[in-house]
């Protein structure tokens, strides 16, 4: 893969690994929401990668809806501050929702989203992600389903991106700058 000027690339997670998650994960969610109304709330941009494969693994007829929000604007820093971009198309009201996010840093975004479908009446509220930042977590936030936890490095691929950059990538890669 081509990189932008000063950046490399270093493959974290390889595509195969992920595939193989990805179905462990919807086997575990096609068990646990079995007999359920499932909506699955991807929070773009990020997530729709993801989103797409889970939702491809989750042997259950379910709904899909999506949020945009920001913290980070083109910020590698989320600010904390959470703005919605893009609301939900669709009532979560009496609905299991499993929020679908490709990584969970401080805590502080999808703390927010949390909240925000519950006020809204879901019937549960779950979080899914690919990534988790354990290390970074400013905010108790209940991951429920979990792909895989890394270290506090900047990555990028699978749905996730620098700058619009990477997004691409079928390997999950860590960052740096030269």
């Amino acid at each position: 893969m081509r990189t932008a000027a000063g950046e490399r690339l270093e493959v974290m997670i390889e595509a195969q690994q992920i595939r193989g998650r990805v179905e462990q994960l919807g086997e575990q969610i096609t068990r646990d929401y079995e007999d359920k109304e499932l909506m699955l709330i991807g929070i773009l941009k990020g997530s729709f990668v993801f989103i797409a494969d889970l939702a491809r693994c989750i042997d259950l007829p379910l709904a899909v809806d999506f949020m945009a929000v920001s913290s980070y604007g083109m910020s590698t820093q989320s600010s904390g501050v959470v703005r919605i971009i893009k609301d939900l198309d669709h009532s979560v009201e009496g609905k299991h929702v499993l929020v679908v996010e490709d990584i969970v840093d401080t805590g502080l975004t999808l703390n927010y989203i949390y909240g925000h479908v519950r006020a809204r009446g879901a019937m549960s509220v779950k979080i899914c992600t690919l990534l988790d930042k354990v290390s970074r977590r400013q905010v108790a936030v209940p991951v429920h389903y979990k792909g895989f936890e890394i270290p506090d490095d900047f990555v990028v691929g699978y749905g996730l991106d620098v700058e619009e950059r990477y997004r691409n990538l079928g390997d999950v890669c860590r960052v740096t700058r030269t």
